[in-house]
Parts: structure tokens; C-alpha cells; sequence
């Protein structure tokens, strides 16, 4: 196969996430780490890709950068396209599809190159055997990604397959589901530790607490994946991903940890205890139904983090007045905490009533979000510092 033993590989993650995931990349033994627009890329062998799809909390995607060359139209896109042996990536009897992503003038839509680049892998394959391979969108046994930025075009392969925020442990979610990727990199953010209680007391499906139990308890993400698409590459390696899938098994730990989500809708709690089941953390998470004005807070303190409704898809009475108890439930009950609120609402941001001292642009989905951090303190901030002082 063409791919060798240094791969330029790119993933992608979503806006806000990229200098975390940059940081996972090195740890886990990326080199040339660079980080772009929505994606980081770096250097790795084919031990290192499999790692990333099988390790990363904050990656969507792992693509493995085939080649990249200029073009002025869509002949010369063909003939490069054309040029290259897809013996090497895939079979005539398996299938493949083509995602194209265009910035560019030399075309008007992104579906002309898609379409010339399927044409040249399919006469690629005739052109050696007479046969050509079918295209399959769904659930394809090779993907190319193709980056169109003025007159460079770049061809990637997408290892991983469906996006990696889809876990594997949720069967179902609630109206409004946060993204498992999003939700490691919002816990990340706060900066809570596994050995402080964590608090999710507006939790829908349960995706906070599951992925902070995962964190915690060192499970990786891609231990619930059926399949990633790299084992369908005709060089997989199933020794070597065999051997990495086992040691990072054997990392996973059963320290005592304290993460609590409550919910107030009794049928979305069913489906968080669903996940939280399928997750394998139940003797982590304790979920727990009612108003979160009555959730009990745990001893000791630690951190909250909660994602409500933005008036988006979920349409609150009195948005404002939500939000002003949460603010409220903060100062009366959270002294001592972090908290931490994600929302897509300006106005109910300002309803909460208390000044952040972190404000972190995210999105979700194509909603322009906000990470509000707060100190908790009992009485002022300036009450604080004079206790200090004497």
C-alpha cells in the first residue's frame, strides 16, 4: 500500500476544540503537531492512527493525508485523480465514496469535483481489470476526502469511518443531545479532577457524566466501536491494532469517583440510565430525578457543570427565569464549587445574575455557543480577600 511508515494525518474536531486536541495528539506521540481551523494535523506511523481512533475523547475524525497537487480545472483534478493505483487502498468488490469540502472559485458546487473525482477512481480500477468498484454513501469500505482551497487540492482517507462523537454507548437521546466530543472538551475546560464530586443536575441522556466517568476511569472512547474504517484497509494491521486495543484495556482503572446527573423529565432519565448501562459506569454515575432546585448537593466540593436549554429546540416558558434560579441555586447552595454553564442563549446568560470569570467561545452544531465559568464564593469576592488578609 502507498501509505508508509511517517503519515501526515489530519483530525478534524469542532471550533474552540483545537488546542486541546492538539495537546491530546502529542500525548499520545503525534510530532509536527500544526493546528488549523477546526482540525489539528501532525506526523505518526500506522500504530499512532490506530491509537488516535481508538484513544482521542476530542476527535471526529482521522484522516490520512494521501496527496495534495494543483489544479485549474476539472480535467486536471480528474487527471491527477486518475493517476493514482486505488489498487492499493481497496478491492474492486468493496465500495467507496467520495466527500468533497470546497473554498475555492473554480467551481460552484462541491458536488462537480466530488462526481470527477468518483470518475477517475472508477476508470482507475477499469482501466487495470475492466471492472470498477461501486459507490456506497452510507457505510462505505473507503471514504476520500477531498479539500478544495483555491487552486490546491488535497485527498485524504478517512480511517475512522462514522464520526467518532458517536460513541457507541447511547441507544437514544432526548430532543436536544450534546455531542459526546463536545462534552469531554467542555469537562477538560473546567479543570475538574476525578477525585472532587462533578454535578450535572440538568443531564438529559447523561452525556456529561458518562463522559466524565470515561475520563475518570481511563476507558477509552473506542472501546464500545464495532469497527473503525482503517480495518477494512487492505494493509491493516490486526496484530498491531490487537496489541494497542490491549494496553489500553489494561489501563482502565476502578478508582472511587463522584459524578452526579439528575434529570427532571422521568423518560430521558430512562434513557441516561440506559447509557450510563451500556457505558459501564454504573457504580460511577448516580443519576437521580426531579427539579434541580432540589437535588441535594454531595460533601465536599467540587465542580458543576450543566447544558440547559437555549430556547433553540427545547422552548423553556420563561427562559430568563430559568436561568435566574440557576443563578440563584448557585449562590444559595455551590459555595466552594466551579461551575460551569454551556449555553447557546445570550439573554439567559445575563439572567444568571452572577459575573463569569471564564468565557469560552464553542459551538453546537451550527449554534454559537458560550462556556461560562463562575468562582462560587459565600457572600462577595471582596469579603473574601479581607478574610484572607487577616
Amino acid at each position: 500500500m502507498l501509505l508508509k511508515t511517517d503519515l501526515r494525518i489530519v483530525v478534524s474536531t469542532y471550533a474552540g476544540l483545537e488546542e486541546l486536541l492538539a495537546q491530546e495528539l502529542r500525548q499520545l506521540g503525534g510530532r509536527d503537531v500544526e493546528i488549523h481551523t477546526r482540525a489539528v494535523s501532525c506526523v505518526g506511523d500506522k500504530g499512532f492512527m490506530y491509537k488516535v481512533n481508538f484513544c482521542s475523547r476530542l476527535a471526529l475524525r482521522v484522516m490520512v493525508s494521501l496527496t495534495s497537487f494543483s489544479i485549474k480545472d476539472g480535467d486536471d483534478l480528474y487527471r491527477e485523480v486518475a493517476a493514482i493505483d486505488w489498487t492499493e487502498f481497496m478491492k474492486v468488490s468493496q465500495t467507496f465514496a467520495v466527500r468533497c469540502t470546497l473554498n475555492s472559485e473554480l467551481f460552484d458546487t462541491n458536488l462537480y469535483p466530488a462526481l470527477k473525482v468518483k470518475d477517475a477512481i472508477a476508470d482507475s480500477f477499469r482501466s487495470n481489470g475492466g471492472k470498477r468498484p461501486d459507490v456506497e454513501k452510507e457505510n462505505p469500505d473507503l471514504e476520500v476526502m477531498v479539500f478544495i482551497n483555491r487552486d490546491r487540492c488535497t485527498l485524504l482517507l478517512n480511517s475512522s469511518g462514522e464520526s467518532l462523537h458517536r460513541r457507541g454507548y447511547r441507544a437514544e437521546v432526548d430532543k436536544a443531545p450534546l455531542s459526546e466530543v463536545l462534552a469531554a472538551g467542555i469537562i477538560m475546560m473546567s479543570g475538574w479532577e476525578p477525585h472532587k464530586p462533578l454535578i450535572d443536575f440538568m443531564c438529559g441522556s447523561g452525556t456529561i457524566p458518562i463522559e466524565a466517568a470515561l475520563m475518570a476511569a481511563n476507558i477509552p472512547p473506542g472501546a464500545f466501536r464495532k469497527q473503525f474504517a482503517f480495518e477494512k484497509w487492505p494493509d491493516f494491521d490486526e496484530a498491531l491494532y490487537k496489541t494497542i486495543r490491549e494496553k489500553q484495556i489494561e489501563r482502565i482503572n476502578d478508582n472511587p469517583v463522584r459524578i452526579y446527573g439528575n434529570e427532571i423529565n422521568r423518560f430521558v432519565l430512562e434513557k441516561a440510565e440506559e447509557n450510563v448501562k451500556n457505558a459501564g459506569v454504573e457504580d460511577m454515575v448516580q443519576l437521580s430525578l426531579g427539579d434541580f432546585n432540589d437535588f441535594e448537593r454531595p460533601s465536599g466540593n467540587g465542580v458543576v457543570i450543566i447544558n440547559p436549554p437555549y430556547g433553540e429546540k427545547l422552548q423553556p416558558e420563561d427562559l430568563d427565569a430559568l436561568y435566574k434560579s440557576i443563578g440563584d441555586r448557585f449562590k444559595k447552595n455551590y459555595a466552594g464549587y466551579k461551575a460551569w454553564i454551556f449555553t447557546g442563549s445570550p439573554e439567559g446568560a445575563k439572567a444568571i445574575g452572577l459575573r463569569s470569570n471564564r468565557k469560552i467561545k464553542l459551538f453546537n452544531g451550527p449554534i454559537e455557543c458560550r462556556l461560562l465559568g463562575y468562582e462560587l464564593f459565600e457572600g462577595s469576592k471582596k469579603d473574601m480577600y479581607k478574610d484572607n488578609n487577616e
